[in-house]
């Protein structure tokens, strides 16, 4: 049906578009349902003929012929086990962290950009507290979303375990810490320490000492653990170690204890970007150049990278496309609910340059 022909004020129907993309009604509609098996190029035109006849698809609809509501839950998941009862003590400091790290803007970023070109958009959750997970769960039980991606930060999380007992799709990012059913991604991250500190020994660096990130999260134990056994494959048992918490921050005030114990250090590894940020801020109150003095390298590769004066020396970890594969992971389950857990592991890549 032309523009002419069309009663005055009817909205574009999947025929017109079938008609604009030269395809047939049933390829429309199951590009527009989000059915994957479509050939890339028919999916453009489609999507390109929905955009000029300005068909908007039923949502109401369309959900009770695949189930499914197009839409998907973004969970970041912040605690362990706390006392009955018992809730962050500052409200609003769990969420305030998370929009202060670059990482999660990155996790976001390749999620969405994976997920709107197939119709799909993300549901942004926080799970910091007991009560914040059974509504997490609650609402994927109700129906609400499809499935759940999970970005947990404490080792302890019981987020996971509770979404999969409860027979919900969901897939994290990071290697669970205890043994959980559930899809993943994650990167090499002992790999990574490890450039980081044949880099600094290549160097020339013999003084070293790291930052590590928090160590109940997975991914500070790791990176420690990586960059240790390196350094002893090299000689270097005694590594000096002080805690961070993956915030600048708390990279200062590391870089202050390690400096007071250790004051001839030559070179240092922190766990992520923003650390290795307030490792170079109090190395440059305390009159050391860097990497002159001191050598230091981060890891992340994140915006915090690039923006550190000089710029880090880090460790990539391609985010974005770690957040990307999630959703693809989350996507296969939804189609084949009886699919096969499965991990994908990412590899990591030393960028140089300044700071060491």
């Amino acid at each position: 049906m032309t523009d002419a022909l069309r009663p005055t004020g009817a909205a574009p129907t999947l025929e017109d578009v079938a008609r604009a993309a030269g395809v047939s009604r049933a390829t429309v509609s199951r590009v527009v349902n989000g059915v994957r098996n479509v050939d890339p190029a028919i999916q453009e035109a489609v999507r390109r003929a929905v955009s000029v006849t300005g068909y908007t698809p039923n949502r109401a609809a369309r959900s009770l012929v695949t189930r499914r509501t197009g839409a998907v839950a973004l969970v970041v998941s912040g605690a362990g086990t706390e006392p009955e009862g018992e809730e962050p003590a500052e409200e609003g400091a769990f969420t305030a962290q998370v929009f202060a790290d670059p990482f999660f803007g990155r996790v976001v970023t390749g999620i969405v950009n994976y997920l709107r070109p197939r119709g799909m958009h993300p549901v942004l959750m926080f799970a910091e507290t007991s009560r914040a997970r059974d509504e997490v769960v609650a609402y994927l039980r109700q129906g609400s979303a499809d499935g759940a991606l999970i970005v947990s930060t404490h080792a302890q999380d019981p987020l996971p375990g509770l979404i999969t007992d409860a027979g919900l799709s969901a897939v994290l990012f990071a290697r669970p810490a205890r043994p959980v059913r559930i899809s993943y991604v994650d990167l090499a991250h002992r790999d990574g320490a490890r450039l980081a500190a044949e880099h600094l020994l290549a160097r020339g660096c013999r003084r070293i000492a790291t930052i590590s990130g928090p160590l109940n999260v997975p991914a500070g134990q790791e990176r420690l653990a990586g960059f240790r056994d390196a350094m002893a494959r090299h000689g270097h048992v005694d590594v000096p170690v002080a805690e961070g918490q993956f915030t600048q921050e708390s990279g200062e005030a590391a870089m202050e204890r390690l400096l007071s114990e250790h004051p001839a250090l030559d070179g240092v590894f922190a766990g992520n970007d923003l650390m290795a940020t307030g490792a170079c801020h109090v190395l440059r109150e305390r009159g050391r150049r860097v990497p002159e003095d001191v050598a230091v390298i981060g890891f992340d590769d994140s915006s915090a990278a690039s923006a550190c004066r000089p710029p880090l020396t880090t460790v990539r970890q391609p985010v974005e496309d770690m957040a990307a594969e999630m959703a693809s992971l989350l996507l296969d389950r939804l189609e084949a609910p009886d699919r096969p857990t499965t991990s994908v592991i990412f590899e990591p890549v030393l960028v140089l340059r300044d700071s060491a």
